[in-house]
């Protein structure tokens, strides 16, 4: 594929087929994205890629915590709110993916097992959990490396003619996730990349946002 297109036909998809990954190609989608750049070439992030049995158990335990504690107690949690043209962007975002998933914005519990969906993996056949380590004090300048490395592994994976969504909702949770990979502590959990084979037939899947104008967000200086 030409680059530009990998980049365009790279999109957050939210419906997946049961088929899996095979294991070489899943090696050699990994491997290209190893190739992103970082701060003096450390290569900080730490992935954990879950397939088949282990996948399934994952989404099964998730889904129930997440059922019971909506909140979590995610390493990086999140404050605040979006304002602005951000939240507006948010907004749009949002009713754009309900209106493709049959929700409306009344329908209190339709929007609840949307959000849920999250934590099915959207049916996804795979999983990975992106983290970065808090061994060093410039942990958030890490993850911006950790960051680069996330949408290079995208790229690879659209290369590859496989889905994937990022999600950092599934790292509201990292102390489940912690435990059940045999992970340290010192590891804090980023977010995660649901991916696969695209269902096509999930209305989700049509689902497309749109881009800020070029001038709304970059200058040019001569």
């Amino acid at each position: 594929m030409e680059f530009s297109d990998v980049v365009h036909g790279r999109h957050s998809y939210r419906g997946f087929l049961p088929k899996a990954v095979d294991d070489a190609t899943l090696k050699a989608v990994f491997e290209l994205a190893s190739w992103a750049p970082s701060n003096c070439n450390v290569q900080p992030w730490h992935v954990h890629v879950l397939s088949g049995d282990a996948c399934n158990r994952m989404r099964e335990k998730m889904k129930v915590v997440a059922a019971t504690d909506p909140v979590g107690n995610a390493d990086f949690p999140w404050q605040g709110k979006f304002s602005g043209h951000y939240r507006d962007r948010q907004i749009c975002s949002a009713l754009g993916l309900w209106e493709h998933q049959g929700v409306t914005r009344e329908d209190k519990a339709k929007r609840a097992w949307s959000w849920m969906r999250n934590f099915e993996f959207f049916d996804a056949p795979h999983i990975a959990f992106i983290f970065v380590t808090d061994e060093f004090p410039e942990t958030v300048r890490l993850a911006a490396d950790v960051g680069m490395y996330t949408q290079t592994l995208m790229l690879a994976m659209a290369n590859a003619n496989i889905g994937s969504c990022p999600q950092t909702s599934v790292s509201c949770y990292p102390d489940l996730v912690r435990e059940e990979l045999g992970v340290d502590s010192k590891y804090k959990l980023l977010m995660g990349i649901s991916f696969g084979y695209i269902d096509v037939e999930d209305g989700a899947n049509n689902f497309r946002t749109e881009r800020a104008p070029l001038e709304s967000t970059t200058t040019f200086h001569q």
